[in-house]
Parts: C-alpha cells; structure tokens; sequence
C-alpha cells in the first residue's frame, strides 16, 4: 500500500491503481482516442500513457483519478506528436528546393542533389555538432535554448555550430 504524508507530517495509506485491470479495461479505448486526435502512431501514445501513470503512481492521491490522468496524457501526447509532424512537415518541404519558374529539369535535378548533397555533410558532423546545428537552424532555437536543450553551456553551443558550419564549409567545397 501507498502512503502519502499529510500537511501535519503523518502518513496515511491510499490504495494503489489496479494497473492490470486498468491496462486491460481502458487501452484499447486509449488507442482510439490517440486515433481520433490524429496521433500517427496510436499504440504507442497509450502505451507511454500508461507508462506515465506507473512511474507516477505515487503522486496519485485519489486511485479513481488513475483514468483521468491516463486520458489526459494521451491528449497532451497526441498533440505534442502533431505539433511535430507539422513542424517536421513543414521544415522538409522547405529542405525540397523547388525548381524556379525558367528553372529546366536539369536545374530541378541538380538543387536536389545540392539538399541531398547537405544533408550528408551534416550526417557526417560528430553528434554534438549534428545536435547544435539542427536545433539551432532547423528548429530555429535561440542559443540559450538549444544550451538548455543539449544541457551544456552557452560558449558550448557557440563553439559547436562554429565547428559544424566551418567544417560543412570544407566537406561542400571539396566536393564536384
């Protein structure tokens, strides 16, 4: 049993979630509210929603609230996924250069390989550089926020895009 402390510092005992008969009961009408706000990939939204009550199960003062907290995280988990769906939509359909009006298929055809030709480049930057790069440019984070991201300093993401963009600099001049 689970105890939880009161203002007064005493202990009184609330009776755990029944995880197994809540998993069983309330998952697959999980999976369909995932579906219906439009996550892409339903199953695992309500998996990591029951995921999140276990590990929390403890803060849960009242066990009959164990169902609303599951609803309400797929509902956040389903709309943070297509915040980024959109997001990662978006920012692709930007990377797809798309041929100028007097632009020959010849043109079209060589602007790809350029996209294409970048975004190797950056595949081939060490991760740290690779992380400050994408957040810092393609999410179009500020300094202090890619910092906080990557958990290291503000001279630290400075340093790291500097490299990465020097040394995309070099492996694009090189090539053909």
């Amino acid at each position: 049993m689970i105890q939880h402390l009161t203002a007064e510092g005493v202990a009184v005992p609330v009776p755990e979630v029944p995880y197994d008969e809540l998993f069983e009961a309330h998952f697959w009408g999980m999976v369909r509210l995932a579906r219906l706000l439009g996550a892409d990939d339903p199953e695992d939204v309500a998996q990591d929603a029951f995921v999140r009550l276990h590990r929390r199960r403890r803060l849960l003062r009242d066990p009959n609230a164990a169902l609303a907290y599951v609803r309400a995280s797929v509902c956040n988990a389903s709309r943070s996924r297509l915040r980024h769906l959109r997001m990662a939509r978006r920012r692709h359909a930007q990377l797809a250069v798309a041929p100028a009006a007097s632009g020959t298929p010849e043109t079209a055809a060589l602007d790809q390989e350029d996209v294409a030709e970048l975004l190797r480049a950056v595949d081939a930057l060490p991760r740290r550089q690779r992380e400050v790069l994408i957040l810092r440019y393609w999410l179009e984070l500020t300094e202090r926020e890619t910092a906080d991201t990557l958990g290291v300093a503000v001279g630290t993401v400075k340093a790291h895009a500097s490299r990465a963009i020097a040394a995309l600099g070099e492996q694009l001049k090189d090539t053909p």
